[in-house]
């Protein structure tokens, strides 16, 4: 089983060379710190900023320089800052070729939940509304199950939806799955992990179509 660090870790080989890459809040901020060094890749914060590096080291913060989830990051050689105007521009654009987000619920047609739980406080969407309706390739971070051992890869979202029929592909700290026309389709396997643990821990159809390897870093 993975930790939230293997789960970046996995979907850190995603990002391929002259990527520009939105990372949502949470696990998907982690990405940044584990892309090989042998390609170039540009983050993108819909805060602002383009060119986004590795977190800061304890004592190196600067709390001028944030992302999205307000968390201090660093900046690599020819990063730039701009208001959100341009930044937005950037995704409904569509310029942004990877967008990587957190979510509560996924469900088997590819609709995500990420921004609101009846009845708790929530500040807005965000940026995450525009990003699932602009977006073409959509990678979500997220634990295969809640706190209680229940389901979040679903039949059908029960949560207030961010976006319909966007995510491609989902990494948890299970399996990686491909959301297709048909439903989940499994492609690997954390290690240490059976394919029928896999099974019961999805509520909506996952498609099985051959042995299932563990994913590999």
């Amino acid at each position: 089983m993975l930790d939230k660090i293997g789960i970046a870790k996995r979907i850190a080989k995603e990002v391929k060379n002259g990527y520009y890459v939105n990372l949502g809040i949470g696990i998907p901020t982690l990405v940044a710190n584990y892309v090989r060094n042998d390609i170039e890749v540009e983050f993108q914060s819909e805060n602002g900023v383009l060119g986004m590096g590795p977190f800061p080291f304890e004592g190196e913060e600067d709390a001028d320089v944030i992302n999205a989830g307000k968390q201090t990051i660093t900046t690599l050689p020819g990063a730039s800052f701009f208001d959100s105007a341009l930044s937005f521009s950037m995704i409904r654009g569509k310029h942004v070729d990877l967008t990587i987000l957190g979510a509560m619920e996924v469900a088997e047609n590819g609709d995500i939940a990420n921004w609101k739980i009846p009845g708790r406080m929530v500040k807005g969407m965000g940026g995450a509304m525009d990003l699932v309706a602009s977006a073409e390739n959509i990678i979500v971070a997220m634990m295969h199950t809640n706190k209680l051992g229940e389901s979040k890869l679903l039949k059908r979202c029960t949560l207030p939806l961010t976006g319909v029929g966007c995510v491609k592909k989902i990494v948890t700290n299970l399996a990686v799955i491909e959301v297709t026309n048909k439903g989940f389709k499994l492609l690997e396997r954390a290690p240490g992990i059976s394919v029928e643990e896999i099974k019961k821990a999805t509520e909506g159809i996952l498609i099985i179509e051959s042995d299932i390897p563990e994913m590999c870093f």
